[in-house]
């Protein structure tokens, strides 16, 4: 099968630097031809050089209505890449692209979009849904150039509401990675307690090994269904939830031991709601520190809206 991937977003938001510093440095790119199909001409461009030493041929488009079935069987039989990519103008509807009948042989391999965080509350304010219905399709969306104003807990919140798998990554105004802080959590960690909320116990589960002066010794409450594990100690038990961590395939339960200091009777695979406080120590057989919850009280809860957790 051929790969298509589709890089998205606004004119001027890091498209091509994204397609030339990212997408193409990975290890699934193959070493024969790359089709670029390049949709609008923005500041970076690709140079003759950089398109030869890398085995790519550009075509240029100027109109959405070129791009339909018999020009990408044409591409197939003019050019035989080993992958595609499509540079998308940001100002057209996704949704039309995605819907066009593709060679055979096609298959889509991801989405990419960009987002100049100079301009983001602009666009968000003033074209919000063509902004969002490109990000609700997308599995990486990367927000360069932020500012120090920039809000950034407040839009993965907007983006992880419609599209939960996606990846955020935030850059500086020097490309710099921003590394997720406390102001980026979406839950107040600043009290001594901590209330997780159905759809963020994936974030929760991930950020407290990052991060443990966050949750050391402070008070949770979540979500979770409840099971004791084979030669687990009567007093513990472990509260889960079932994480898809890249696709339908790849769902597990996943949470952190718990003790409750006395002898619990535990239901398979019953929703409580835990208060716990969270401790790190080294679990036995274990050699490294880790999140122990330390019970304070459960009860049985009804279930979330959505029993999966999605992570990007």
């Amino acid at each position: 099968m051929i790969p298509v991937f589709i890089c998205t977003g606004f004119l001027d938001s890091g498209k091509t630097t994204l397609v030339k510093e990212t997408l193409m440095k990975q290890d699934w790119i193959e070493d024969g031809l790359t089709l670029l199909i390049s949709c609008e001409e923005g500041e970076e461009e690709y140079s003759k050089e950089y398109l030869k030493e890398n085995n790519m041929i550009l075509l240029q488009i100027e109109e959405f209505s070129q791009l339909n079935t018999p020009f990408f069987k044409n591409c197939e039989r003019m050019y035989r890449p080993e992958q595609v990519v499509i540079e998308y103008n940001g100002m057209w509807k996704l949704e039309d692209l995605l819907s066009i009948k593709y060679p055979r042989n096609w298959e889509l391999a991801g989405v990419y979009s960009t987002v100049d965080g100079q301009t983001l509350d602009m666009y968000l304010k003033n074209m919000r849904n063509l902004m969002m219905e490109q990000l609700v399709e997308s599995q990486l969306i990367v927000v360069n150039r932020c500012p120090e104003t920039v809000d950034r807990a407040g839009f993965r919140r907007a983006v992880k509401v419609q599209n939960p798998m996606a990846q955020l990554i935030f850059e500086d105004m020097n490309g710099q990675v921003i590394q997720p802080s406390a102001e980026d959590l979406p839950y107040d960690i600043s009290g001594d307690k901590i209330v997780i909320e159905d759809d963020d116990f994936g974030i929760w589960f991930v950020d407290i090994i990052d991060h443990p002066r966050y949750y050391e010794h402070k008070e949770i409450e979540f979500k979770a269904q409840t099971i004791h594990p084979k030669g687990m100690a009567d007093n513990m038990f472990v509260p889960v939830r079932q994480i898809m961590t890249c696709c339908a395939d790849d769902v597990g339960l996943y949470g952190y031991p718990c003790k409750a200091g006395r002898t619990v009777a535990i239901q398979k695979m019953q929703w409580m709601k835990v208060r716990a406080r969270v401790e790190f120590e080294v679990f036995p057989g274990g050699s490294e520190m880790q999140p122990v919850l330390s019970l304070i009280d459960m009860e049985p809860t009804e279930k979330p809206e959505d029993e999966i957790v999605y992570m990007g």
